[in-house]
């Protein structure tokens, strides 16, 4: 490597270099697009994921399970009655819960609790039937499901 101080003037003094040396620069830029162009493509790296498909199976209703439905204004409906509160889903929810239980008691054998089956509009904010399942949570049921409407074409049988 050599080092260019400047040209010596006339009177024999060394004039300062007034040139830019743009190696270095051309250099640190290459390395550098060198490792954009390494690590660009790994960190845009997909993950290949396999997704559920989506199979309708009809539901078996039983008598004890509970039907819910919350429409597009929030409101919850037990079967066909509107539920005011939260509150009296919440009760509703204990005391149907407990009459099962009593009655399958009384028959004797294994208890199986109900479930609940929720009917949410497509307009209704995820608040809305978020709320409905927390509540029936608290009552105790443990089965918690959705009922959708099925695409056409896409009924397992």
């Amino acid at each position: 490597m050599s080092m260019n101080i400047g040209s010596p003037s006339e009177d024999g003094e060394e004039q300062p270099m007034t040139e830019i040396n743009t190696t270095p620069l051309v250099d640190v830029m290459l390395v550098l697009l060198i490792i954009f162009l390494i690590t660009v493509p790994v960190a845009i790296q997909t993950i290949p994921l396999t997704l559920p498909t989506v199979t309708n199976l009809p539901t078996t209703t039983k008598p004890e399970n509970v039907l819910l439905s919350v429409d597009a204004n929030c409101d919850t409906f037990w079967g066909q009655q509107k539920v005011e509160t939260k509150q009296e889903l919440l009760d509703r929810g204990v005391a149907a819960l407990k009459a099962e239980i009593k009655r399958q008691e009384a028959k004797g054998g294994k208890i199986e609790l109900p479930e609940v089956h929720i009917r949410g509009d497509k307009d209704m904010e995820y608040r809305c039937v978020g709320g409905v399942i927390f509540t029936m949570q608290r009552a105790g049921f443990q089965k918690i499901g959705f009922i959708s409407q099925p695409t056409p074409g896409n009924v397992t049988r």
